[in-house]
This record gives C-alpha cells, structure tokens and sequence, in this order.
C-alpha cells in the first residue's frame, strides 16, 4: 500500500488525469479497473474517474510496486541548452523572447533543444522546478509561436497560474501585437480584414476564402501601416481572432505575402532578400483581464514589448516608431 498526499500543483484536475501523468507505464483500462474495485482510494472512501483532486487530498494505492519503481535522475531537458532571452520574471511565471528557428515543443526532428526544454533546465539549475517534488506537473508553455516565427512566449512555472492564462488566452484576455514586413505597399494603410479559413492537415497549410465555406472558421485581422520602403511594408498586426498561420495566409489572400515566407509568400523575393524566416513577430503582450485574474491580478493592464524585432531595421527608425 502507498499514499499520494496531493500538492497545490497538482489540485484542480480529474482523478484520472492525474494518474495518467504520474503513472505513465499504468495501461488506461488496467486503472480504471483499479479505481472500479476500490484498489485506488480517495481520502480513504470509493472514488470516480472524474472526482477533482484538491490540495491535501490522499489517494491510497493498493496496486503493483513496478508503477512505483523510481526513474533515474537523468532529464532530457537538462541536454538543452541554459539560453534564455527574458523579458520579465516573477515566482509565477516568465515571459520570453523566442528567436525564428526555436522550436517552442518537439517535434519528430527534436534533438533534445526546444523552448520548453530550456526553460526547464533554467528553473531546474535554479532550484525552482524539482522532477522528483512534483507528482504530476511540470513547467509549461501557455502560448505557441511557429519554429520559424519569433516573439513573446509565456512560461508557467506553477499549475494554478498555467490554468488562469489558459483560460485568459481562450477568453482573449490578454492581447498579442505582430509586426510584420509584407510584400508591396499595402492600401488601405489601415483596415479589417474579414475572411474565411479551412485547414488542411496533411500539406500543414491553410486556404482563405472571402466567402463562407462548409469547413471554413471566420477570421479577423486588424492592420496598420507603419512605414514602407521601396516596394515592402512595415505593418502592425492585431489578430481578432486566433487561427493557424492567419497573419500569413491572410496577407497572402490580399496579395501582401510575409517576406521571408516560404510557404505562403513569393521565394523569388525571399531569396533575392535573403530572408530566411519569415518577417513576423509578436512583439508585444498585454494583459487586460475583464474577469479576476486571482493570483495573476496584478498583471492586470501591464504591457510588456520585445526589445529588438530583427527585421525593424530595414526601415529607418523613425518612420515606424513615430507611427506606433
């Protein structure tokens, strides 16, 4: 017999879960046969799979030691490099500064370095994230940005803020700005861009209708026009709505593709610029909480902003950043 006393991190979730993430070797049904014949118990009494587990709460086990046998203090993270641009750190969570060309989580061509990786390995050297502490939680990312796209990242380091920014981000709660260079010299130099989006899964690309389709998701992008140089705009983008490679295809729809973009933009002009990632970052971040951000509260109407957006300096400064 063993007991879990569950932690604050570990609180909030389904019974079920939770075990799947602390015994990852268990088989599903083999568990829910043990929750049925009360092999598993919580707080002493029969239990469910969808019981929500709270700090405190003990889950006695009566099941075989091999699910308990200790994994050897050997993480995959720590073969990640410790290289972290930080923007803003509290005990709750970080903000950083994804370059183009970092993968944000693995993927099949991972080879032990992704944004998650390093932040793990950060709070791992620094005592703030101990594996063998926690029953079920790790540190995460609340946010994705695509490998070959850089900007602002949110790293949680505890569970309760990882649940409030998800539900902050899902509620559009906290706003994300890009900057971006499109090809041609957009007009109007401000507007909203209403359209229709359909995904295909397998060429990982999306399609833009400007009528509605039967599998197609409406779509809203903002844009302003910052600064323009021979034949490319410098433009500040705010996303309405948040679909897969939507600033992208969306620009492309109109016949503005990204610079640098070898999916949805013109590579005779990337390569003629030398881009090698395409010319889009979210490089601002703020938090506007319309419902209580419980512990997160005093982010409430902070802005944060990458110091340095790479590509910026194809225009002369102050041309753009007069026109923020």
């Amino acid at each position: 017999m063993r007991e879990i006393i569950i932690q604050e991190n570990d609180s909030g979730q389904r019974l079920d879960k939770f075990l799947s993430k602390r015994f990852k070797n268990m088989p599903t049904a083999l568990m829910y046969k043990y929750i049925r014949t009360k092999y598993i118990k919580l707080n002493g009494k029969r239990c469910a799979i969808a019981d929500r587990l709270q700090t405190g709460d003990v889950l006695t086990l009566y099941i075989k030691d091999e699910f308990f046998e200790e994994t050897e203090d050997v993480y995959d993270f720590l073969k990640a490099p410790v290289k972290l641009d930080i923007i803003y750190e509290d005990e709750n969570l970080l903000l950083l500064n994804k370059k183009p060309g970092l993968l944000v989580h693995p993927d099949d061509t991972y080879h032990f370095d992704s944004l998650i990786a390093r932040v793990q390995h950060y709070l791992y050297d620094k005592g703030a994230y101990d594996p063998k502490a926690e029953n079920s939680f790790a540190p995460a990312l609340v946010n994705r940005i695509d490998r070959n796209t850089g900007g602002i990242v949110i790293a949680a380091k505890n569970a309760e803020t990882l649940r409030i920014l998800n539900q902050k981000l899902k509620d559009r709660e906290v706003e994300k700005t890009y900057l971006c260079i499109a090809v041609g010299l957009m007009e109007p130099k401000e507007a909203l861009l209403t359209a229709y989006l359909e995904k295909n899964e397998q060429q990982n690309r999306v399609y833009i209708s400007r009528k509605p389709t039967p599998n197609g998701k409406t779509i809203r992008t903002r844009y302003r026009v910052l600064a323009e140089r021979d034949r490319f705009t410098l433009a500040e983008v705010d996303l309405l709505t948040g679909r897969t490679h939507q600033i992208r295809a969306h620009f492309a729809s109109i016949g503005h593709p990204l610079l640098g973009d070898g999916k949805y933009g013109k590579n005779e002009i990337n390569r003629k610029m030398g881009y090698q990632y395409q010319a889009l970052y979210s490089y601002k971040l703020r938090f506007c909480f319309t419902t209580d951000g419980g512990i997160l509260q005093y982010l409430n109407g902070k802005t944060f902003t990458a110091p340095e957006v790479w590509f910026t300096s194809y225009f002369r400064p102050e041309d753009y950043l007069s026109a923020k």
